[in-house]
């Protein structure tokens, strides 16, 4: 019934307040009670006929609009720094949740009312215009409590499955769609050529042309065949352009040292290695571009006008918005105001200025009336974001679908991800052909912390930024996988311990199989950011430690990105790379057990040691090469 009033209220301020403009006459509406005659018509802005062209609607929206309401749209805050009250106020055009930007209740219910209730706001206001919401679901729906997690795009990178991404980010349309959200910042289309970079694992490949099959095949799997389906979200390739070829050192933020960094190539270079993903997105239908923070040679990506407009939108023929990413203005100019000049007359449409709006609306306000800012770019920026709001039919379906809350987390969306977990390992080393595991298998021993910790196995970005240990979000450890996956015993320690497990004979029983697990910690972004991928002293001698008390040892590899196992390669007779799998651990099972073959190539370049950083600046042979990855 709330809804219903909502509707109803605008409804009734669309007709009484609405500007002079073309409009549609609705004829033979129903009649207030029974003999009650009337000839009148009820005139329907064009703009809410869904029958026109979103341009068409577009174009009659924004002639009804003043300079307060456009600057409104062009703004975009992070959910924790507006109110309701603020969205009716300011005209907002977007809010989005940033990493662990979740409702107190973090459930499919309570996200659901939270985005309702901005909707509502927005939608109370003279001309009805709704938000749009948006949030960054780069490996599944995974700032939402008990959404399915998949492996992050480096595992997807290795399945080199176009079809099978696809799938998956149509489920996490879905999941976001239980939610009312239908903006995705998704996918990377970052070419990355140093592993050392903290966002390795978001990205797909080292490889431009696996970069862009399988971002297209993403973007897809978001958009649907169309934006107007209720099933889908719009999608963001980023970040524009060449996040993946910034060098180390560049960084300008303290303690990072390549997020954020400067591309020093020639042109030549930044089109033959880092634009082509954008133009094969853009293609296959993009509607929404993130800039990069990063820089080519010196100059901020933010406020590159030649890159932005002349080649993004000009030359590529983006016919989209371009929204900045967070906060990333105001590392432009030297003061806030130039830095919102630039930006604007570079491209940026859209403007995630996550905390102080305020700020941003006065500047954008002075700007126009000081003419630094010409109102046809405002009226080009909002014509691009409106015309996305039309496509995406929020106008036509603002609010959330109840139905939609019991598909979160489903059984289904579980078995999908677990099939990628599977697909996305890759065995590196099998000299004494160890794998499978026969189920029939007497005793293992499992060591490693990360055999038994859905937020290590998860990585960043899962219900926070930067992710965290321990049980942050349904699902199943690669400890339970295991326990389920063969007949014989398991006995797990994360030390690698088991002065305890004795044979028949009072003597230190010997395992016929001990499986190890070497596991980064969770980390996002810069702070990821690291010089040294070497395994440490404490995980040689956790390998050696389970060697001792093993027939056969197996080492799984549960990084963001290739470590340097070259010291510890010959202490195990097998290695399996299985990324950053998410909350499926079964399929790690599924591949170890012999339930499902190992299919997978790795997606980068496997260094022997530190010196090869960053890829293709060595003569010597890497340990596997691009590509690698034994079937069987």
């Amino acid at each position: 019934m709330k809804k219903l009033f909502a509707v109803l209220i605008l409804l009734f301020m669309l007709l009484s307040a609405c500007q002079p403009a073309a409009e549609t006459a609705v004829e033979d509406l129903p009649r207030a009670g029974e003999g009650v005659e009337t000839s009148a018509e009820i005139l329907v802005p064009d703009y809410l006929d869904p029958d026109l062209p979103a341009a068409d609607r577009a174009a009659d929206l924004l002639s009804r609009m003043t300079l307060e309401e456009k600057i409104g749209q062009m703004t975009l805050i992070e959910k924790g720094s507006i109110t309701p009250d603020a969205v009716y106020d300011y005209f907002i055009g977007g809010v989005l949740s940033g990493g662990g930007g979740t409702p107190r209740e973090n459930t499919p219910a309570a996200w659901a009312d939270m985005v309702d209730a901005y909707q509502a706001a927005a939608l109370d206001t003279r001309l009805g215009i709704p938000i749009i919401y948006g949030i960054d679901a780069v490996h599944g729906h995974n700032n939402l409590k008990g959404a399915v997690i998949f492996p992050h795009n480096i595992g997807l990178g290795a399945t080199r499955d176009p079809d099978l991404v696809r799938e998956i980010v149509r489920v996490t349309a879905i999941e976001m769609a239980a939610t009312n959200i239908h903006w995705n910042y998704a996918p990377v289309l970052a070419v990355a050529q140093d592993i050392r970079w903290g966002r390795t694992y978001e990205v797909f490949s080292e490889n431009t042309d696996l970069v862009s099959e399988l971002s297209v095949a993403y973007l897809e799997g978001l958009q649907g065949d169309s934006l107007a389906d209720p099933l889908t979200a719009l999608g963001t390739p980023k970040h524009y352009v060449g996040d993946g070829g910034t060098v180390w050192g560049s960084s300008l933020q303290p303690n990072w040292e390549i997020d954020q960094g400067d591309m020093r190539v020639d042109e030549a270079a930044l089109r033959q290695i880092h634009l082509p993903p954008y133009q094969a997105n853009i293609e296959a239908g993009a509607q929404s571009v993130m800039v990069s923070y990063s820089s080519w040679n010196g100059t901020k990506l933010h406020g590159h006008k030649y890159l932005l407009t002349d080649v993004l939108k000009g030359e590529l023929g983006f016919e989209g918005f371009l929204v900045s990413d967070w906060q990333a203005i105001n590392q432009i100019g030297p003061n806030f105001y130039e830095s919102v000049v630039t930006a604007i007359n570079a491209g940026i449409d859209m403007n995630m200025v996550p905390y102080n709006y305020k700020l941003f609306i006065d500047a954008m306000t002075m700007a126009v009336e000081n003419g630094d800012i010409s109102e046809e770019r405002i009226d080009d920026a909002v014509r691009r974001i409106l015309t996305v709001k039309f496509q995406l039919g929020l106008f036509e379906r603002p609010f959330s679908d109840p139905a939609l809350l019991d598909l979160v987390g489903s059984e289904p969306h579980r078995t999908l991800a677990r099939e990628a977990v599977a697909k996305s390992a890759v065995l590196l080393k099998d000299d004494a052909d160890v794998l499978p595991i026969a189920k029939d298998t007497r005793l293992i021993f499992l060591a490693g912390e990360g055999a038994d910790d859905i937020g290590i196995q998860c990585g960043g970005w899962t219900i926070t930024w930067q992710g965290g240990k321990g049980p942050i979000t349904p699902g199943t450890t690669i400890k339970t996988a295991f326990e389920d996956a063969f007949d014989g015993l398991l006995f797990y320690n994360r030390f690698g311990k088991y002065d305890h497990i004795l044979d028949g004979n009072g003597n230190p029983a010997i395992a016929d199989v001990g499986i190890v697990v070497i596991a980064e910690n969770p980390y996002a972004e810069g702070e990821g950011d690291s010089s040294d991928l070497t395994l440490s002293d404490l995980e040689i001698e956790l390998i050696s430690r389970v060697a001792e008390r093993s027939e056969r040892v197996v080492v799984l590899v549960m990084s963001g990105r290739p470590l340097v196992i070259t010291e510890a390669l010959d202490l195990a007779d097998a290695w399996v790379a299985i990324w950053l799998p998410g909350t499926e651990g079964q399929g790690v099972a599924d591949v170890l057990f012999g339930d499902a073959p190992f299919v997978g190539k790795t997606p980068f370049t496997w260094p022997a040691s530190m010196e090869q950083l960053p890829l293709g600046s060595y003569d010597t042979e890497p340990l596997f090469a691009y590509g690698h990855g034994i079937e069987k």
